[in-house]
């Protein structure tokens, strides 16, 4: 097993399916069976977010039945896990995250290998794009709901996860599946995504320390295998929360607030749903939720509740 770069962008000449398959040609077979069962991480060129963008666990590589010289690198798609910030290929000293990338001044050179759609990482490059990656968000809208002695108070809190120079032997097992560091990432993601305000209400109420009261989400749930990118999140009001959760509410293809009018009041619709009854969107159209993850709610958790 082996960790390497991809290089997939929004616009691509592949057939990739983000969050799914990673398509690619026959000359980078080798290194990419080397990661079967390991962890690689996304970059993105100027087409894109210029920089690497998360991090995924290879499941198994198989021909396209298409193009015999081109294959299929599957993921397992519960492992997909967006950075919190971009991480550009040099460090804040100027010297390229990747050995191979670095020119005679250490700094990342152009063309060459580093256009290459798949690139060996070492686990030393790996865990350094990695912390860069996971440094936690700032600001107000990435706050937790409650302030860190309110959370002890209550017992809700877990130890803060410190991802710089953490041991290589702990970063499989206690970090990269671990919902304790998992979880407050993509609350984090999420909510700072959607400025700290709720999507399906249109309110950004917050408490008295600033800190947003809504809440991080999931529209394909962690238990169906669905992955902590933003693209699977909504900031949600923790009544819309619960009622988005238990398929009374969902999302329609065009952003449209689907009801389950049997079972939810108009008088409820009323006072929590904005009147345009449209999902709001983040600025940013990268954080738009993903068409599939909106599908799979509406299909297989819209309308089920008893």
């Amino acid at each position: 097993m082996a960790h390497a770069v991809f290089i997939q962008n929004p616009v691509s000449i592949y057939k990739d399916a983000p969050g799914e398959a990673y398509h690619f040609p026959k000359r980078y077979l080798k290194m990419v069976e080397e990661t079967v069962g390991d962890w690689v991480v996304f970059y993105e060129s100027r087409k894109g977010a210029f920089g690497y963008v998360s991090i995924h666990k290879v499941l198994n590589v198989l021909p396209d039945p298409d193009q015999t010289d081109h294959y299929f690198a599957n993921l397992e798609r519960s492992t997909e896990w967006t950075f919190e910030h971009v991480v550009p290929r040099a460090a804040p000293d100027g010297t390229a995250i990747e050995k191979s990338l670095r020119g005679v001044d250490g700094r990342p050179i152009s063309g060459g290998v580093s256009v290459s759609a798949v690139r060996r990482l070492s686990d030393q490059e790996f865990m350094e794009i990695f912390e860069f990656g996971m440094k936690e968000l700032t600001g107000p809208e990435a706050m937790p709901r409650l302030g860190n002695a309110e959370e002890y108070a209550l017992g809700l809190a877990e130890e803060r996860a410190i991802f710089e120079h953490a041991p290589l032997s702990k970063i499989r097992p206690e970090i990269l599946m671990s919902r304790k560091y998992r979880d407050p990432s993509f609350a984090r993601q999420v909510k700072a995504a959607y400025k700290g305000r709720c999507a399906i209400s249109g309110l950004e109420l917050r408490n008295g320390g600033g800190r947003p009261e809504v809440e991080a989400a999931h529209i394909r749930p962690v238990k169906d295998d669905g992955p902590d990118t933003v693209r699977n999140g909504l900031a949600l009001s923790g009544t819309l929360h619960w009622m988005f959760d238990r398929g009374l509410i969902s999302v329609s293809e065009n952003y449209e607030i689907l009801i389950s009018h049997n079972k939810v009041p108009l008088e409820t619709v009323s006072r929590l749903i904005a009147p345009e009854q449209r999902l709001l969107l983040p600025d940013n159209p990268r954080f738009h939720p993903h068409p599939e993850y909106l599908r799979y709610h509406r299909e297989e958790i819209f309308g089920q509740a008893a």
